[in-house]
């Protein structure tokens, strides 16, 4: 694993995502099995990839098509009874933000599909503001308050709630409301049935590797508001490592088998968070948000590295984030499966050498 990723680190770093979570009593290799061993990328910008590029995570893909599909997010609970979650860590891209108390993850599939996902959990005002530039993406939800559907609906992002069927399903070794869990497979089948667009999304960022600027860090800690979540560099395994509340981040599939979730690319901004509320005339109550538009502290860490600097978003619609170095050069985003973190800025980020 080191060889492989000392070889294509600068181009192809894959990433997994987690949770944290109480020990289980099967472990098997903390491999997240979601790299191309494809070595040559080509020069990339914000506007235009080669086809055979993801979009998303600037990794060479199998199958061109695949990148041709619409993006599908599916929001994920991170309670303590929903861990380990199962099939996080085969997103294309997981986000992780603050809600009431805790976190939740946004994933977001384009090449990558899974047919066992959970749980999955409501949506919140932020999630459309990161879906919005996306070109009219499908949301999968098991629901949100009325007003922060239309939230959600009127920024060009079609929903998904508990439709049943092969597409969500409940399980029974969990209680609800932590036990329902989606097919990304059924649910776009869903999607296109209902002649949900299909057209993929720009380039998210710029991708390439990390400038030699970039510092070493061995560890670092991240607080969302008293929610800790830490990841550790494991040289041999070439893998950002995480634990949350001093317990392993774990995955666990259908059939029982778990493993130690790693990231070998972390990005995270700093962000402000407010109150969203419904428009007058709305009835509902507010919820916690993240503010994903203006500037803010950014970090992007990889190979045991890090590049510090600022993330500028004008609006929703402009796009995605675009990070800058002190300099007011872009920095690059390694190509990989992105695990981004929205932390709060009254919480923030620190690490060590």
């Amino acid at each position: 694993m080191r060889s492989l990723t000392r070889s294509v680190v600068a181009l192809c770093l894959l990433v997994g995502a987690c949770s944290p979570a109480a020990e289980p009593t099967t472990t098997t290799s903390s491999t997240i099995p979601t790299t191309s061993t494809t070595s040559t990328v080509a020069t990339t910008t914000t506007t235009a990839l080669p086809s055979d590029l993801s979009p998303l995570t600037g990794l060479p893909v199998s199958d061109p098509e695949l990148i041709q599909r619409q993006v599908l997010a599916v929001k994920i609970d991170n309670h303590p009874q929903a861990v380990p979650q199962s099939g996080v860590e085969q997103a294309d891209v997981v986000i992780e933000m603050l809600v009431e108390g805790i976190t939740r993850f946004l994933t977001l599939w384009l090449e990558s599909d899974s047919g066992y996902l959970g749980p999955m959990r409501s949506g919140r005002p932020t999630d459309a503001t990161l879906l919005a530039p996306l070109n009219h993406p499908t949301f999968a939800r098991s629901g949100a308050q009325d007003w922060v559907q239309t939230f959600i609906s009127n920024r060009d992002v079609h929903q998904v709630g508990e439709i049943g069927g092969d597409a969500t399903f409940r399980v029974s070794h969990r209680s609800s409301p932590h036990n329902l869990y989606v097919s990304t497979i059924a649910l776009r089948e869903w999607a296109d049935a209902r002649g949900y667009p299909s057209d993929p999304p720009d380039p998210i960022w710029e991708f390439g590797p990390l400038p030699s600027s970039a510092r070493p860090a061995s560890h670092v800690r991240l607080d969302f508001n008293r929610n800790i979540v830490e990841w550790t560099w494991d040289e041999d395994e070439g893998l950002w490592l995480r634990t949350a509340y001093n317990r392993d981040s774990m995955w666990i599939d259908r059939d029982g088998k778990t493993g130690r979730l790693g990231a070998p690319v972390l990005v995270a901004f700093e962000v402000e968070m407010y109150q969203a509320t419904p428009d007058d005339g709305q009835v509902g109550t507010p919820v916690p948000a993240s503010k994903t538009t203006g500037t803010g502290r950014a970090w992007v860490l990889a190979d045991g590295r890090v590049v510090e600097g600022t993330w500028k978003r004008p609006d929703e619609k402009a796009g995605w984030f675009v990070l800058e170095d002190p300099s007011g050069n872009t920095i690059p985003i390694p190509p990989g499966r992105p695990w981004i973190s929205l932390v709060p800025a009254t919480g923030g980020l620190t690490y060590e050498p």
